[in-house]
């Protein structure tokens, strides 16, 4: 086949000390474009927003006969040249491979450095990558004033590299431990043309709806700050408190604080019995006590004094009093005990500044408030979970769709398969991937359809990670609730609310299959750790698999999922007990690739190709985890039950063509649609 090697030069443009290298910044511009195919002895190079004009000017015609005539593109990280293409008015839609992918896809789980200069180290190719344009961007030179000469030099450079990496690559594929691993590889660029698609789309954002959710973050972060301010005075005293502190923070929590921080958390062995752990805790801790105010009479309250000299008489300049420091009063400890008194049960919970304070921690100490009936700490520790959250949601999100939409409304969806060792998807600017997934999430109803009359619809796999577990597992009996419909998350619930903590269908979801990925429910509370149990004893065929892939990893090195993507695991030893070292990662990486990294991306570009297929006008914006967005044209609504319809039917023989499966247990793709992401109504 002719390929055609290609890689981009542009503009970057600098915003709130990050860079935004793509075409949708109106800043940016396309500087180069470089190709080479194995025809060639040379590269061409075409000129199209460089400074000097004494150079070769751009042949845009040139170019796009050479993308006609490819078979196949070539790049590393070709998504982002594909989106320069396309904004400049170039044609291409043909096959790719993208080496950064290919080399992402031969790691086999393994994280290291993919950026050309590491791949090409690895793969000892004869070009190294210099530093040229690290060094001229560094020194604050733009891309397109860089010495014309040396940049050519430079794409050349990458160009010969990227060609040779895909060589390399291709020949360890032929090896026999290799061998599945072609197939991955195939999808996966059919993949990446899916999500430059996407990128280049654009998920239209109401920034109205955006500011009025902000505003509501905002009054609700105020509100909760407040009252977690005052309920800190409350069990604290008169000494202000800092939540954001960690030290602090511990100290409320549970009423004790380290008495030397600089020896403390190095005082506890890996191997430390529970009981020495509470010796060590009790003797080298101090009880907290609630403070009074009283006004500091070196200074009569004022925070500041009048130093006197020798001679008597008086310095110009007040100073602050040492005694108060400042404050006008002292805080003289009383004998009633400070905090919410919480006992750290482990070793497990000591931290640097005394104990953790995590959002997992947070959750265990809410739990056994309840169980307790300590209602004031509850609602403190609601309060201060919901604030935690909230803040992150104003900075990763608010923030995120604020800086990255652009002029033209629309927020372009950066998906990336590289980056996780599942290869399950994960996006950056904002992670769309992190948003909540149980309940309702305000930020949603700020994404809605760039067309008029247009919806917004989301096509979301049921329960897909469990019926995948329940496939690789041949668990008979989850197999047959799958297909008689039986509700496992009201299962759970009851489950944990017979073991002493009552919990309704929408709490208990979270911990529902939880223990496919190792979960032990340990730390949290009893309640729940019963349940975890009770899942490996009413799943005997998963925790059977789980067994075997422990031998598998232990024996072979490598744990192979039926798409025939590997994941390297010889670093794995059997520890005392048993079981081996990275028990999570074993029983979760076959799971959650083939579902997420394998069968998500397949149905995403079944579903491209029926959309062009059937001429639709409407565009897929999104994919999150077992889901995929679709910005719906008005034209098309009436077309998207049958869309689902027609997945549905031919969701089993697709997954069995691709990769030679008899595949048993039934999938299910549900749909929803609505004016917004979140104001979504269910598709009949």
């Amino acid at each position: 086949m002719t390929y055609l090697v290609l890689d981009v030069e542009n503009t970057i443009t600098v915003r709130d000390k990050r860079k935004f290298l793509d075409p949708f910044e109106p800043d940016n511009k396309l500087v180069l474009v470089g190709t080479l195919s194995p025809a060639n002895t040379d590269s061409d190079i075409f000129n199209f927003g460089h400074n000097d004009h004494s150079k070769v000017v751009h042949k845009p015609k040139d170019l796009q006969i050479q993308l006609d005539n490819a078979e196949y593109l070539v790049g590393h990280h070709i998504v982002h040249d594909l989106l320069w293409l396309w904004a400049c008015g170039f044609k291409y839609d043909g096959p790719v491979w993208d080496t950064m992918v290919a080399e992402h896809v031969l790691l086999k789980g393994v994280k290291k450095p993919l950026n050309l200069g590491a791949c090409g180290e690895r793969h000892q190719l004869s070009v190294i990558k210099d530093t040229f344009m690290s060094d001229q961007l560094k020194a604050g030179v733009s891309v397109a004033d860089m010495q014309y000469d040396e940049l050519v030099r430079y794409l050349k450079g990458d160009l010969v590299s990227t060609g040779q990496l895909m060589d390399s690559q291709k020949r360890l594929l032929e090896l026999p431990e290799n061998q599945s691993l072609k197939r991955v590889i195939s999808l996966s660029n059919k993949v990446t043309l899916c999500i430059a698609r996407i990128a280049y789309n654009g998920f239209a954002v109401d920034k109205d709806a955006l500011e009025n959710i902000k505003e509501e973050y905002h009054n609700e972060y105020t509100e909760n700050q407040e009252f977690l301010q005052r309920m800190a005075q409350e069990v604290m005293g008169d000494t202000p408190v800092n939540l954001a502190s960690p030290l602090q923070l511990s100290s409320l929590l549970y009423s004790r604080k380290p008495t030397n921080r600089m020896v403390w958390a190095s005082l506890f062995e890996p191997r430390m019995s529970d009981t020495e752990y509470r010796k060590l805790r009790d003797a080298n801790t101090e009880i907290i006590f609630r403070t009074r105010a009283v006004r500091c009479q070196n200074c009569h309250g004022k925070g500041k004094i009048r130093k006197v000299r020798k001679d008597g008489t008086f310095f110009k300049n007040e100073t602050k009093c040492p005694i108060c420091s400042g404050e006008g009063v002292r805080y003289v400890e009383t004998n009633e005990k400070a905090g919410l008194g919480f006992i750290p049960p482990t070793k497990s919970w000591v931290t640097a500044n005394g104990f953790s304070t995590d959002a997992t921690t947070l959750t265990t100490l809410m739990h056994i408030a309840q169980r307790a009936g300590k209602e004031q700490s509850l609602r403190f520790l609601q309060a201060l979970q919901r604030n935690n959250a909230v803040s992150t949601y104003l900075s990763t999100f608010v923030g995120g769709i604020e800086r990255n939409c652009k002029k033209d409304g629309l927020l372009h969806v950066n998906l990336n398969q590289t980056t996780t060792s599942t290869a399950r998807f994960s996006s950056s600017d904002p992670n769309m991937q992190n948003m909540p997934r149980f309940g309702t999430f305000p930020i949603k109803r700020a994404f809605t359809s760039r067309f008029k009359g247009g919806v917004v619809a989301d096509l979301d796999f049921a329960q897909l990670e469990f019926r995948i577990a329940a496939f690789l597992s041949q668990d008979v009996l989850a197999i047959h609730e799958i297909e008689t419909g039986f509700d496992v998350h009201s299962h759970t619930s009851k489950v944990i609310t017979e073991a002493g903590e009552q919990t309704n269908r929408q709490q208990a979801k979270p911990h529902t299959f939880a223990p496919l990925y190792g979960a032990t429910g340990f730390g949290r509370s009893p309640a729940v750790a019963a349940y975890y149990k009770h899942f490996i004893e009413k799943y005997k065929g998963i925790a059977a698999w789980h067994s075997q892939l422990a031998r598998e990893a232990l024996n072979v090195g490598t744990i192979t999922t039926p798409s025939g993507r590997q994941y390297d695991f010889s670093h794995v030893i059997r520890k005392a007990n048993g079981d081996p070292t990275h028990f999570t990662q074993i029983k979760n990486y076959p799971v959650q690739g083939f579902a997420t990294g394998d069968i998500v991306p397949l149905v995403l570009v079944y579903l491209q190709d029926y959309m062009d297929t059937h001429n639709m006008q409407s565009y897929i914006v999104n994919s999150v985890h077992d889901s995929i967005v679709l910005d719906v044209h008005p034209d098309d609504i009436t077309s998207i039950p049958q869309v689902l319809a027609d997945i549905n039917a031919d969701l089993q023989s697709l997954i069995d063509e691709e990769w030679d499966l008899d595949f048993n247990v039934p999938l299910l793709v549900e749909g929803k649609i609505g004016k917004n992401w979140l104001d979504m109504e269910d598709i009949l």
